[in-house]
């Protein structure tokens, strides 16, 4: 090894330890500004039973954890060897083993019980009046498409999407000719959000920390699951969580929820501008 460090021209030694004195922010991660030692304050229902969970989890282990520590040092000191005292050998006690087993099994039932109704209340259909948005990965962005003035998206298919055609949309549809795509996800306060989530090279992930929300989008396959209701405005971040090639550092997307009132005045605006057109490449690759 110190062999290696030897065969490296000194130049280039002075000039690396050069450019760390001139820059030592370059050494410094981005700073996180809130919540460091906890997660993102939540900002949709769903998020408040999964927030639930995890407190009583954290709470009930720290317990667990400073009891057990308490009674550890308790005996320590207690039984400690001291002079003329003989150690005493115990074979145990079958009432103290029957209620440390039986409690932790039934805590983790419960919580096991109380885990499944709230993945299932996550997983559950979409409300009826949710908006339905098309969410779609690729190396290394992320395309949104909504519904123009019928409120209606036009059909689309996984096996058909290419690059001519990036969502995949059937031209028959006629309301092919009223969706529009952006680059932002911008939903209105308290609607609640019906995502189609969908990915057309490689795995990718739907991940908004404070909607508590993951789930990963593979090619091939809608995922029509994901729904949302948020509790609150505010500019949020979607980001990719599965390393999907060498861009995947960056790639993230833009989440604003604002007013209804601000939704409108948006939606208003794009929706006079249709910009999916099926068969043009140049528009297709933007």
């Amino acid at each position: 090894m110190l062999s290696f460090f030897k065969k490296i021209p000194p130049y280039l030694s002075w000039s690396f330890l050069l450019s760390l004195i001139a820059s030592p922010q370059s050494l410094i991660a981005e700073s996180r500004l809130g919540h460091i030692y906890w997660t993102p304050e939540n900002a949709t229902i769903n998020g408040l039973a999964t927030d639930g969970i995890l407190n009583f989890i954290f709470w009930l282990t720290t317990f667990v954890f400073l009891g057990v520590q308490a009674i550890y040092i308790y005996y320590l000191v207690k039984y400690r060897r001291r002079p003329g005292v003989k150690a005493h050998y115990s074979h145990g006690n079958n009432k103290l083993e029957i209620i440390w087993t039986t409690l932790p099994t039934l805590i983790f039932l419960g919580l096991a019980i109380y885990g499944n109704r709230v993945w299932y209340n996550i997983h559950r259909p979409a409300p009826a009046d949710a908006m339905n948005i098309e969410v779609v990965g690729y190396q290394f962005a992320w395309d949104m498409r909504y519904p123009g003035p019928s409120g209606v998206l036009a059909r689309s298919d996984v096996r058909t999407i290419s690059i001519e055609n990036k969502f995949g949309i059937d031209p028959a549809d006629p309301h092919s000719k009223e969706d529009f795509s952006t680059t932002e996800l911008v939903i209105p306060v308290g609607k609640p959000v019906h995502i189609f989530l969908r990915s057309r090279d490689v795995i990718h992930s739907f991940y908004v920390p404070e909607f508590r929300l993951y789930q990963d989008a593979v090619p091939g396959r809608t995922i029509a699951w994901v729904w949302f209701r948020t509790l609150r405005t505010g500019n949020f971040q979607l980001a990719c969580s599965q390393l999907c090639g060498k861009g995947h550092y960056n790639m993230k997307a833009p989440i604003r929820v604002v007013s209804q009132a601000e939704y409108d005045t948006w939606y208003a605006e794009k929706v006079k501008k249709p910009n999916i057109v099926i068969g043009d490449s140049s528009i297709a690759k933007k």
